[in-house]
């Protein structure tokens, strides 16, 4: 029974896998990404940026699974970044970056690209990695000065890529997307799917070995 492993402790990204009917267990990485971010210099494309964090992380967390759990299981990591006028962003820390990040793109559109990178590892060793991006075009509308004030006192947008949530307090402020939205939340379905079927599993059995109770 393949147990499915999230190297992320983002809650969004729990959340998707969830309401897709697979529980996983949650190994956060500890990865230095601002190190691999100087490492990649400036002129990466952005969705080998988000691919390289999101191989770093899934590599980190299965060198650090217990002997039971790294029998048998699939490691799931992922990058989300947001592009926005030439450059790229993701969780802004402060309130005052935060504030700076939506005044860049309040009203505009931007590319939302999330790395993918799975790792099927059997015996402790992995058998087989796949890795791709995936990015999904973000319209967002232009929040009123008391509405974008009392988003950043909230806190949502300081921990999470560019600065704003689809599925929370920041939908307020989003007029629509082009493409798949469990990408904009941090984890796509559909290129997961995709890997996990690279790797030679199936999702049929992977619900049945992770069940959400």
């Amino acid at each position: 029974m393949t147990r499915v492993v999230l190297g992320s402790a983002s809650s969004g990204r729990l959340r998707v896998l969830r309401s897709a009917g697979i529980d996983p267990l949650v190994v956060v990485s500890g990865v230095d990404e601002d190190a691999i971010l100087r490492n990649l210099g400036t002129e990466a494309e952005p969705g080998d940026v988000v691919t390289a964090l999101a191989q770093a992380k899934a590599g980190a967390v299965h060198q650090i699974l217990d002997r039971d759990l790294a029998a048998d299981c699939v490691v799931i990591g992922c990058d989300s970044m947001l592009y926005v006028d030439g450059r790229l962003s993701g969780k802004p820390g402060t309130p005052e970056q935060a504030a700076l990040q939506w005044h860049s793109m309040a009203g505009r559109d931007g590319l939302l690209h999330t790395g993918h990178c799975v790792i099927r590892v059997l015996h402790g060793a992995a058998v087989h990695t796949a890795s791709a991006a995936a990015v999904t075009r973000v319209r967002f509308s232009t929040p009123t000065p008391v509405d974008l004030a009392a988003y950043l006192a909230s806190g949502e947008p300081l921990q999470v890529a560019g600065a704003f949530t689809l599925d929370g307090l920041g939908g307020w402020f989003v007029d629509g997307i082009d493409g798949d939205p469990s990408n904009v939340i941090g984890l796509g379905l559909s290129v997961t799917h995709r890997l996990f079927g690279d790797v030679g599993l199936a999702i049929g059995d992977l619900w049945a070995a992770n069940p959400v109770r």
